[in-house]
């Protein structure tokens, strides 16, 4: 069993038994649920760095990245260091996150807000869309092509953005349909664990051009930026490299100086 399929298995329970605690009728009832949704896909298509900066506490590859970090910290340091968008890990077993960070993060910042999640079932989306997110990411490597098709629907009737994932070809084939906004190349190895920027730059020619590429694991430099750009990216997901730093919004302002 690996890492990923532990993970989805007891998201199948936690979702269950959260089902059963807040009913739809609650979310939708919520008070963010109204509001007007930021497009992540639009801002990066209209910027010059295209960093979506990540807040994320620890997670199954590298144990412990940062505890001491407060969310609302980041948030308003992400936007002021002039981000394109903030993922938010809700994960908690595995990464330390919860839909309450999601919830700081949108009372701190006019960002759009990722829910960075592995999403499973409709209602995390009703969820997602409670809590203040603007998109929502689905995971080709744990969601079937029907699944994919439902899921990115439903979440466009939310208003939601959609970044669909994909690790390798395979995945990127069943994946490609026009409810899909952005398409993410993770460059890391789900197996192994390995990063190579060479899965985003293989990928990319496969990526159909009415979709943001977004390029996500293993940028740390600027260098990996340059490199991936002549390839249509025009997203960089950043978690790790800003999030290890004791002030991750001026980490990410420093980065994005030196790269523009």
């Amino acid at each position: 069993m690996t890492i990923l399929d532990k993970i989805v298995k007891d998201k199948h329970e936690e979702v269950a038994l959260r089902k059963g605690l807040i009913p739809v009728s609650q979310l939708e009832q919520s008070v963010l649920f109204e509001r007007e949704t930021i497009s992540l896909a639009n801002n990066l298509r209209h910027s010059n760095s295209g960093i979506i900066a990540e807040h994320k506490r620890r997670s199954p590859s590298k144990s412990v990245i940062n505890q001491s970090l407060n969310v609302q910290d980041v948030a308003k340091g992400y936007e002021d260091a002039g981000v394109c968008g903030m993922s938010v890990l809700t994960d908690g077993k595995y990464f330390g996150g919860s839909l309450d960070d999601l919830l700081l993060a949108r009372a701190s910042c006019n960002l759009p807000l990722l829910r960075k999640e592995f999403i499973i079932n409709e209602y995390q989306l009703l969820e997602a869309k409670a809590y203040g997110a603007d998109v929502i990411l689905l995971i080709a490597a744990i969601l079937t092509r029907e699944e994919i098709k439902q899921f990115s629907e439903f979440a466009k009737s939310l208003n939601l953005d959609v970044l669909l994932e994909v690790h390798n070809e395979e995945e990127l084939h069943k994946s490609v349909m026009p409810s899909l906004d952005m398409l993410g190349v993770n460059n890391r190895n789900l197996k192994t664990f390995d990063v190579s920027l060479k899965t985003s730059k293989t990928l990319s020619e496969l990526i159909p051009n009415d979709f943001v590429k977004v390029s996500e694991s293993g940028i740390s430099n600027i260098e990996a930026i340059k490199e991936l750009k002549p390839y249509g990216y025009q997203g960089f997901l950043i978690g790790e490299n800003f999030m290890k730093t004791d002030n991750a919004g001026k980490s990410a302002k420093q980065f994005i100086k030196s790269l523009l």
